[in-house]
């Protein structure tokens, strides 16, 4: 409201004795009694002379019609223009003694009360007082008066009508005056007097102010509220009102939201939404942060339900019943409407990092904004996420929101349904937890029904997802909330019956945990006493039987998979249910399930290996009932009866041939005293019982894990198994004369009789190696040596035979039984990025090939031919030989070959098997063998379970001397469990932290175990795979070789036959074992569970620690961390594979390199532990705290991958034979040396500018290349990787100072600051101007499709930063046009390049040209935009050039017509050095 500010008159001349000019009418005392009756009689004239009734027998004051008229009437009479002091004085006397009669009037209560009062029923604001208070003379004298009567009416009964309360009739009169004469001095009368009103009349009062005073007394109102609100908070309502009426401005509403914000922490409960509200409807752009941050700090919530706490006043703290939620309506009405409020929030939540910063006030924020819908839902969701990731909004957290304001959120009950559902579809499992427990807490503390009923409709909502870690997690919780409150969710299985809708889409593991919930289910349904309840049990068993009778096996595995979880549930033993009598008909319900299951999987060898695989992952876990498991023990009685054959003497008593095959037994542990052996030859050539063999490992594991769970662990029952002998083919058909004359039958039973006894020997390396256990204690000491040996025997059985299977698939390819029928749901991401490495090698094959059109395509017909004739001629097993060597000479570090298999392969050259192999010479296995043929089949195989991985850990091992023979002889066994783990922890690593580079393959498939029991086995191997990695990079730098008979007839200990030419190559072996170890250490790093479990971390650090620390190496980094902390075992486990890597330069360029991933990867975790690396600590390098160990071990690592770059690699007397097909590994060495440097672009300066010219690109020897420059692995066969990653990180350094420039305002920089910019802008020109004109001296295509390609994208990037070079071209105009002129130089040879390309048709680079010259073009008219802008225009002209070659040379513009731009528009700057004709135009950006 606007006041009329009326300027009262001047003051009349002091009067007599009578007369006062004071502004309140005080009259003598002796004269009171003669004085009042004339002054009464006088003010009932005058307003009768002016239309007004005093004494009206029937009620109030009767006004005239014409009010105006009234007002005006006594204005004219009180107030005198005149300047006769006479006439002034008569008139102040007549209004002194107006005043003095209407305050005596008015001491009668009933007057004062019938002068207050309106005669008008309509017009109740039209009283006597309120017309005299709009006349001016008298106005401030009435004010007081008024106000001074207050007091007597102090007493009235609180909650009276306003016509009973005399006080408030007054207050109500002030209300909205036309104007205020003397505003200060009504302002301080009022506040004087309301310091001493009782609360009912000072918060009415308060309330009133803004309508009662002026704008320009606010300040003293406020001054006066703040001082009051000091001495009683119990007015912060009516002061907070008023203050949001008042019209303040910016200084007194800053003082204002001080106020409030003080009242925060003192402030009664019930008060505090109204103080929240007035502070977030305050916030402005310049206070919204401050008042956010000191609502977050300052308001408290407790989060839980108090019933009594309304009744308590908690100062500083909300209780939580009532109160709780009207504060956060408060809260969420505020959000709502000031867009500003939510912005500063999220900016405010972002800038936590730390989880204890997070309060519960924060939740509620995020939640309350996402409750306001859109437009900012989808950033809320986003934050919150990140938030959760993060560990900043933990479950404590969501439990006091959730649990401490029922009422709020069942109000809100969809909002938390929609946020949940969010964070359940997200990838990251620590989201997806949180998501699932909002659920479960909605589920536990809400119990009506459409709560619940929504709940789980959400809930089926996400089982139908594409997502399969959303579905896991939704099954998950479901499993949980079933075993918790089965009985509740009973009366809503209509509901989760929707669940069975899905089934044909999840994988074996979801399966499992939807069989188990309708399972509980239905075990509840029959404990309970309502019969009905009973129906979801009897429709879980229909479905269950429908799945198992379904021929298809896709539906019969769904069905497996149910009714072995009903067993599970229903046939418990420790499950001690009612009713006798529904026990014993549970257990024939399910016998005759089992029963129907068996029966149905007769004609399915794969279902029924899913069978006996889930039978026995139950039985592994749980015992069940006598019945049941007494039916298993009758069904597995067959096992012997259809696998095994009797002995006598350790020779079989009836030797016939099977399929015209005779028979051998092949590795006989156990000698002359093994009563029975594996019947496989006899089986696999039986047409009728072949089948048998594929459920042979799926039938003995079965069979192994019943054994154990009936006799405490032990499998001394079924130890004969272990040692007994196999029946396979006679080692005589794998001789060079017999197998070509082997019919195609045969081959097959030969290769399938391997493939059998290596998948049996699998599986009893996962039965018995259970055996050896410390933790169980099942066998005794001597028989845990026998098993320990045995173990070791089986492990070379199983190397050897799968070398040899690979020789045989590669020999005769085909496809091998199914013998692990979940590979569709484990172990496919390893044959994923298998396929994806051969293609990624393909593609590298491809840039291989001559940049010569005419050479290519001659190469490509000679190709063509070669293959054809391939395909026509009959391989040979000599052929089969050569393809082995060849591909052992791909792997990663090649071979050293003895004598004879130098010329076993120079026999496989000349093609002819009759004349250059003897008869009986056999195939020849060569260990380490790497075959594509069989490892594209690799998923079939039975999987070794994590507790194989214990015989890494042997006593025997760890006793033995690093020269021992016997250690030598059990290496390439320790190499196969390895290559296995390293395959289990490829499986294991979330996809989005693998490795970029291939890190190698290994043969090992994923079974069907959790992270958990993988994290459970290898904690106890890290110090054995310190001592593997020790011993084997000990030999390699011995160098001593072990002659291939020792290594023959190592194999044939065990069993094996001794007619077969085992190669074994022992340096081989022993890279691949650093190799392996290298590569689980740092897939070890990238587990979820290190990264969770912190002393699992520190473990596995403190494994790799080396015997002494060389602190003096570590001189910056002051004090030295002590001993046992996790600084110290980084830098010990840095130091101890900085060791490795200095050795291996020695002899392998590949294990260097390895050795320099890891390091890379451990400095990256320890800068995740150990804190982030800033620019400022890798610049100073602080000493004496955490942070400053992750710069050191950054320096390390450039000085580690630098040593790399400038080892002359060149080394015929080792494994390094060149850097050929090397050229990825040494990008990624380089990339390091530059990302870890100290100044990354004073590197790339030198490097692109300086050594980079010197290379050559002819084939020349590494020596050679030394001698022109300090980069031995700077030569042709690795420039194009040295050309491209020093683009790369050129246009990233670019980027990067792009995106400094424009996240600050960098026109208020200081001119330092900005020249500094200006000079890392002109490090990366220089860069970029060196690389591109490099292609005038090299001619190869690949080198100039990168320049063209990296160029553009480089032009693209610099035209950003032209904002920032026109606000500061005044200041400094030479270094921005010296930039431009220097980037106009790799602008000319762009365009040179892209005219030659389309001019010889080069389509290798024709892709990228139109991309590139649309930002020649785009920087030509920037430049010229930018010297017009900035009145330069003069610098700048435009025109056509000659047509001149990458040499200089003027080319014929007719030679080729470029259809698009006959003429090369550029532009050029004064000063040009290239000399010009006079007809032609400088131009040229």
């Amino acid at each position: 409201m606007v006041f009329l500010s009326r300027k009262k008159p001047p003051p009349p001349p002091p009067p007599s004795s009578s007369s006062s000019a004071a502004p309140s009418v005080k009259l003598p005392q002796p004269q009171k009694e003669s004085v009042e009756p004339d002054a009464v009689e006088k003010m009932t004239a005058i307003l009768a002379e002016a239309g007004c009734t005093l004494m009206n027998p029937y009620g109030p004051p009767c006004l005239p019609s014409d009010l105006h008229s009234f007002r005006r009437h006594l204005t004219s009479r009180f107030s005198s223009c005149s300047t006769n002091s006479g006439e002034r004085d008569k008139v102040g006397a007549l209004r002194s003694l107006f005043v003095a009669g209407f305050s005596s009037y008015i001491q009668s209560p009933s007057n004062l009360r019938r002068v207050l009062s309106s005669s008008s029923t309509t017009k109740r604001n039209e009283t006597l007082v309120r017309n005299l208070l709009l006349v001016s003379p008298i106005q401030l004298d009435l004010q007081e008066m008024l106000v001074e009567k207050l007091p007597e009416y102090f007493d009235v009964v609180q909650g009276c009508s306003l016509e009973e309360d005399v006080a408030r009739l007054i207050i109500n009169h002030f209300r909205w005056l036309d104007f205020i004469v003397n505003s200060d001095v009504f302002t301080d009368k009022l506040m004087e007097v309301l310091s001493i009103c009782p609360l009912h009349l000072k918060k009415e009062i308060i309330g009133s102010l803004p309508e009662i005073i002026g704008d320009h007394n606010c300040k003293a109102v406020v001054d006066s509220l703040e001082k009051m609100l000091q001495e009683d908070s119990a007015v912060v309502v009516p002061v907070l009102d008023s203050f949001s009426n008042l019209n303040l401005d910016d200084q007194l509403q800053e003082q204002a939201i001080t106020v409030a914000i003080s009242c925060i922490r003192t402030i009664d409960a019930e008060h505090m939404p109204y103080l929240l509200r007035f502070l977030l409807l305050a916030a402005t752009p310049a206070n919204v942060r401050r008042i956010i941050s000191q609502i977050r700090e300052q308001l408290k919530f407790t989060g839980m339900s108090q019933p009594c706490a309304s009744h308590n006043k908690l100062k500083g703290k909300v209780p939580a019943y009532d109160t709780e939620g009207s504060l956060l309506h408060a809260l969420r009405s505020s959000l709502r409407f000031k867009n500003i409020l939510c912005q500063e929030i999220i900016k405010e939540l972002n800038s936590l990092e730390k989880p204890r910063d997070f309060k519960v006030i924060d939740v509620w924020l995020l939640i309350l904004m996402y409750m306001n819908g859109d437009p900012i839902r989808k950033c809320i969701e986003k934050i919150f996420k990140k938030k959760v990731v993060d560990g900043c909004i933990q479950e404590a957290l969501l439990d006091q929101c959730i649990g401490g304001n029922k009422d709020f959120v069942q109000d809100n009950f969809a909002s938390f349904i929609s946020l949940a559902e969010h964070l359940l579809s997200c990838k990251e499992e620590k989201a997806r937890e949180i998501g699932s427990h909002i659920y479960t807490r909605l589920f536990e503390g809400f119990a009506d029904n459409y709560s619940r009923q929504e709940i789980l409709g959400a809930l089926v909502t996400h089982v139908g997802s594409d997502n399969k870690f959303e579905v896991s997690s939704v099954l998950e919780m479901m499993t949980a909330l079933v075993k918790k409150y089965a009985q509740q969710l009973l009366p809503f299985s209509s509901h989760i019956n929707g669940i069975l809708d899905y089934l044909e889409g999840f994988s074996v593991e979801n399966l499992h945990k939807v069989y188990e919930v309708f399972s509980l289910l239905a075990l509840s349904a029959r404990a309970s006493a309502d019969s009905f309840r009973s129906s979801i049990s009897n429709e879980l068993m229909m479905i269950v039987r429908k799945q198992v009778s379904h021929p298809d096996l896709k539906y019969k595995k769904m069905g497996l998979v149910g009714t072995l979880r009903i067993v599970s549930s229903l046939g418990d033993a420790k499950s001690v249910p009612d009713f006798s009598l529904s026990q014993v008909s549970d257990c024939g319900e399910i016998l005759e399930l089992l029963k129907t299951s068996v029966d149905s999987c007769r004609q399915s060898n794969l279902a029924l290996i899913i069978f006996y695989d889930e039978f026995a992952t139950i039985l592994s876990h749980k015992l069940l009932q006598p019945e049941i498991m007494e039916w298993i023990g009758k069904h597995l009685g067959e096992f012997e009866s259809l696998f095994l054959a009797d002995l006598d003497n350790g020779k079989l008593a009836d030797i016939c041939s099977y399929s015209g095959l005779e028979g051998d037994l092949w590795m006989n542990l156990d000698g002359s005293i093994s009563p029975i052996c594996l019947n496989i030859l006899a089986l696999a050539s039986s047409s009728s019982e072949s089948c048998c063999l594929q459920i042979l490992p799926s039938n003995f594991l079965l069979l192994s894990t019943v054994e154990r769970l009936t006799n405490d662990g032990s499998l001394a029952g079924i130890d004969a198994l272990l040692g007994c002998p196999l029946h396979l083919p006679s080692s005589k058909y794998f001789a060079a004369a017999g197998w070509p004359s082997l019919t195609k039958k045969q081959k097959e039973i030969l290769t399938l009789s391997l493939y059998y006894a290596a998948n049996w020997i699998r599986e009893l390396l996962n039965a018995f190696s259970s055996q050896i256990d410390e933790r169980l204690g099942c066998i005794s000491q001597a028989t845990e040596k026998d098993v320990t040996t045995k173990l070791l025997k089986r492990l070379r059985n199983l190397v050897f035979l799968e070398s040899l299977l690979s020789n045989l698939i590669t020999l005769s390819p085909q496809s091998l039984p199914e013998l692990h029928p979940y590979s569709e749901h484990f172990g496919c991401s390893t044959r994923s990025q298998r396929t994806h490495v051969q293609h990624a090698e393909k593609k590298n094959d491809k840039r291989k090939l001559h940049d010569d059109a005419s050479q290519r395509k001659g190469n490509m017909k000679k190709s063509k031919h070669s293959n054809v004739n391939e395909k026509l001629r009959q391989p040979t097993i000599m052929d089969a030989f050569k393809k082995a060597g060849a591909v052992i000479s791909q792997s990663e570090t090649q071979i050293h070959e003895n004598p004879s298999l130098s010329s076993l392969d120079g026999k496989a050259a000349a093609g002819s098997m009759d004349e250059n192999c003897s008869d009986n010479e056999s195939l020849c296995v060569k260990i380490p063998q790497v075959s594509p043929a069989l490892e594209a089949q690799r998923f079939k195989f039975r999987p070794l379970l994590p507790q194989c991985l214990t015989i890494l850990k042997f006593p025997k091992v760890r006793s033995q001397d690093i020269g021992s023979p016997d250690y030598k002889a059990e290496l390439p066994l320790y190499l196969y469990l390895l290559q296995d783990l390293h395959t289990k922890l490829d499986c294991l690593v979330p996809p989005g932290k693998q490795q970029p580079f291939k890190r190698g393959s290994a043969p090992g498939t994923l079974g069907k175990f959790k992270m958990i029991e993988l994290v459970s086995q290898i904690k106890e191997l890290f110090p054995s795979l310190r001592m593997h990695l020790n011993i084997a990079i000990s030999l390699l730098i011995k160098g001593d070789e072990t002659s291939q008979t020792t290594w023959r007839d190592e194999f044939a200990m065990a069993g094996n036959p001794n007619t077969f030419n085992i190669m074994v190559s022992e340096s081989l072996i022993y890279t691949m074992v650093c190799k392996e170890v290298l590569y689980c250490f740092s897939k070890m790093l990238t587990l979820p569970g290190f990264e969770t479990d912190k002393s699992l971390l520190l473990n596995l650090l403190e494994a790799f620690q080396p015997t002494e620390i060389p602190v003096a190496s570590f001189p910056d980094f002051q004090p030295f961390p002590s001993r046992g902390t996790k600084e110290y075992l980084c830098i010990g486990a840095y130091c101890f594979f900085e060791d490795i890597l200095n050795s291996a330069c020695s002899f392998s360029f590949d294990l260097a390199f390895e050795c320099l991933l890891t390091l890379q990867l451990l400095v990256t975790s320890a800068q995740k532990y150990l804190g982030k690396v800033s620019e400022e600590a890798t610049k100073k390098r602080y000493s004496g705290h955490a942070q400053g160990l992750v710069p050191s071990l950054h320096a390390k690592l450039g000085a580690s991958a630098e040593k790399l770059l400038r080892h002359q690699w060149i080394d015929e007397s080792t494994d390094n034979k060149g850097l050929k097909n090397k050229g990825e590994m040494v990008q990624n060495i380089l990339r390091i040396y530059l990302e870890t440097s100290g100044s990354t672009s004073d590197l790339l300066d030198e490097l692109a500018c300086t050594i980079l010219p010197q290379a050559s690109l002819s084939k020349s020897t590494g020596e050679d290349d030394a001698r022109d420059h300090e980069f031995p692995t700077l030569c042709s066969a690795t420039f194009r990787g040295w050309y491209k990653t020093l683009h790369e990180e050129n246009l990233a350094i670019l980027n990067k100072q792009v995106k400094t420039i424009s996240s600050e305002k960098r026109q208020n920089c200081q001119p330092e600051a900005t020249k500094a910019y200006l000079k890392n802008i002109q490090k990366t020109v220089n860069v970029v101007v060196s690389l591109v004109n490099l292609c005038r001296s090299h001619q190869k295509v690949t080198i100039h499709g990168m320049a063209i390609k990296y160029g553009g994208k480089y032009v693209d990037s610099f035209l950003k930063v032209f904002d920032f070079l026109e606000a500061h071209f005044q200041d400094h105009n030479e270094l921005i046009i010296q930039l431009v002129k220097d980037l106009q130089k790799a602008t000319r040879t762009l365009q040179t390049l892209c005219s030659e390309a389309k001019g010889m048709k080069q389509t290798a680079i024709t892709s990228k040209v139109p991309a590139t010259k649309r930002s020649l073009e785009r920087f030509l008219f920037h430049v010229k935009a930018l010297l017009h802008t900035t009145s330069r225009g003069s610098n700048f002209w435009m025109g056509s050039l000659k047509h001149k070659d990458l040499s200089g040379q003027i080319v014929s513009s007719q030679a080729y017509v470029d259809n698009e731009t006959d003429e090369v528009e550029e532009e050029n700057m004064t000063g040009e050095e290239d000399p010009m004709e006079e007809e032609e135009i400088p131009l040229r950006p």
